[in-house]
């Protein structure tokens, strides 16, 4: 509201103090509303998080790791290259071709993974949020006290990436999980402590589709591929001596070719 005083043959405009702050409330307001209620209708940025467990001491078997016991800064390097597999696995996962195999025909059973993708060390959107040190005393024949460095990692993904994220959830994707198992031997000469859990992931991923083609397809398949993907952060942990991973997975299956084909 406006009034104006004259003096004479003067007009001076004089400004309405209660029209004043009621205008300075309007403000407030608005600034109010667009930091609190505008990120709630603007699209979120997806983080991927997911919890690993590195072992400080362990004693598996024979296996004994010639870096333990892990300092500090080397525990958590290992965390994070975990965390690069098991991401990776999330986004991009793997095309596979499997030959079922049949013990009573002599066929051998091959599954092979081919990775699509890769999150490299160093990338600046895989960090670690949350971290800390704990012991648990075990009651098993291969060690009685192990130490940990339980971390929980974020990793944000580009719109690329995002999209990948969003296929992996569309079309004839189907859920599975099973558990895999590895030698602590590992396939190679010179087994390293990710190569023996890479190898229990990716035999329980082959346990995941097997298993899944039992419950889905009345007769054995000869030959099945399609693509898998990780869905959250396996567990690992030791059975018989072995290092086990449960872990869940998406499937699609792209073709199945029966026995009825040879």
């Amino acid at each position: 509201m406006k009034t104006w005083i004259r003096f004479g043959n003067i007009h001076i405009q004089r400004r309405d103090l209660k029209a004043d702050n009621i205008s300075v409330l309007r403000k407030l307001f608005l600034i109010l509303f667009i930091f609190l209620f505008l990120p709630l209708f603007l699209p979120a940025q997806d983080v991927l998080r997911g919890e690993v467990r590195i072992e400080l001491e362990p004693t598996f078997g024979f296996y004994v790791d010639e870096e333990y016991p892990l300092d500090t800064e080397a525990a958590y390097r290992r965390a994070l290259q975990e965390a690069a597999l098991f991401f990776s696995a999330q986004i991009y996962g793997w095309s596979f071709h499997y030959d079922v195999g049949e013990r009573a025909r002599g066929i051998e059973e091959i599954f092979d993974l081919n990775p699509l993708g890769e999150i490299r060390w160093g990338d600046p959107r895989l960090y670690v949020t949350h971290a800390y040190f704990q012991n648990w005393e075990l009651q098993t024949t291969a060690y009685r006290f192990a130490s940990f460095l339980s971390a929980w990692m974020d990793y944000r993904p580009t719109d690329v990436q995002r999209r990948r994220l969003e296929m992996w959830q569309k079309g004839n994707i189907r859920p599975a999980q099973a558990v895999g198992y590895s030698d602590l031997g590992g396939s190679t000469e010179n087994p390293t402590w990710l190569s023996i859990k890479k190898n229990a992931l990716e035999d329980s991923a082959r346990a995941a589709v097997r298993a899944m083609l039992q419950g889905s397809e009345k007769n054995r398949p000869k030959e099945v591929t399609g693509f898998i993907s990780l869905e959250s952060f396996p567990s690992f942990y030791m059975s018989s001596g072995r290092q086990a991973a449960h872990a869940r997975f998406r499937v699609e299956i792209t073709e199945i070719i029966p026995f009825s084909a040879y």
